[in-house]
């Protein structure tokens, strides 16, 4: 039974970037991983791409033919895509039970309204994928009031619409330090808590904001995201070893990869260790790592790989001093004495110069 994650999310919220780290992370600990890239304006893949859908339709083709615009052009693509579906089932057959990553578009009326990229998700489920969405929102976004709540909104919709199990991850997490200073800890913002405590702040954002009208929308907006109840936000540092096996954990835990087919079917180490839910990160460890404390845990990790540096290239060199030292000691004497015999050291020139007696 293969599983499969989706990863959509709007432009800039680095889905490409994500699917080639998650892939290097799974050949790490040694699960085998492919990517599907289902972007047909993406001609410039950071990582090994096991099926393209730019060998099926492109985007300049569309827009040649059709004299559409990029978005339109898209939204065209997918449409292609789910006409032809055999063609991407296919491809997935010779995957066999690799587990897949999928690279979507970026275009959010994709995972919001429109229904082709829906259609083919169900239609890959019914091959026997286990599906989980991984919705992609860039940490910037939490500096700004309006901004956040858009993003809730933008989440709250693709889990309707999609209607699978559902991540909404906040990327970039290691840059939220170069930005202002948010007004609540990272908790309030994860776990979408009482979100009245954000309305003065939104207000404050912009003097229009401040018109009554605003005042009645906003609130409805608010009420309207907590009544439904559906949205929260893992993170991610997506270069940071920690974070992105704090993510994978949830992910295999929402997904069911931890559990496998049946009870025990999966048991690695790694399995094993999701089910019982050892080594994770709580909020509060996200916060102090990169925002309270972010200049400490960067000097302390440059020592620690200094230190490792150091320990490996000692390691080396014993190994080499080891090796030598068993080459001499595997010389028995005789080979020994006639390695010497037949050694002629250069005699140095003394200045002397020495004449024999005729006799």
């Amino acid at each position: 039974m293969p599983f499969a994650q989706l990863v959509i999310g709007p432009p800039g919220a680095g889905k490409s970037t994500y699917c080639n780290g998650m892939h290097q992370f799974l050949g790490a600990i040694g699960r085998k991983c492919s990517i599907v890239n289902l972007d047909p304006a993406n001609d410039r893949t950071s990582y090994p791409c096991a099926l393209d859908v730019r060998d099926l339709v492109t985007l300049e083709e569309i827009m040649d033919e059709h004299k559409l615009g990029p978005n339109g052009a898209t939204l065209y693509a997918l449409e292609d895509l789910e006409e032809n579906y055999e063609w991407l089932a296919e491809g997935l057959k010779q995957l066999g039970d690799d587990y897949v990553i999928f690279d979507c578009p970026g275009q959010v009326e994709l995972f919001t309204h429109h229904a082709s990229l829906r259609n083919i998700f169900f239609q890959i489920s019914k091959m026997g994928y286990r599906l989980i969405v991984i919705h992609l929102i860039d940490s910037y976004a939490l500096t700004l009031p309006s901004m956040y709540i858009s993003a809730l909104l933008l989440s709250l919709r693709a889990m309707l619409q999609l209607d699978l199990p559902h991540l909404n991850v906040l990327t970039k997490i290691d840059n939220l330090s170069n930005y202002t200073n948010l007004p609540f800890n990272l908790d309030f913002y994860t776990e979408v808590q009482d979100l009245n405590y954000l309305l003065p702040h939104l207000e404050a954002e912009s003097s229009r904001l401040t018109n009554s009208k605003f005042g009645a929308l906003n609130n409805a907006i608010i009420d309207l995201v907590e009544e439904f109840g559906l949205v929260a936000f893992e993170t991610l540092a997506v270069e940071d070893k920690k974070s992105m096996m704090n993510l994978l954990k949830a992910i295999d835990r929402a997904s069911g990869y931890a559990f496998g087919p049946a009870e025990g079917a999966n048991d690695t180490v790694w399995s094993v260790a999701v089910r019982e839910g050892l080594g994770g990160m709580d909020v509060r460890d996200v916060q102090e790592r990169w925002l309270d404390a972010k200049d400490e845990y960067d000097a302390q990790e440059r020592a620690e790989l200094e230190e490792t540096a150091r320990q490996e290239e000692e390691a080396r060199r014993a190994a080499m001093n080891a090796q030598m030292d068993g080459q001499a000691e595997t010389k028995d004497g005789d080979d020994f004495d006639d390695d010497l015999a037949s050694w002629k050291a250069p005699v140095p020139n003394s200045g002397i110069t020495v004449r024999r007696k005729q006799t």
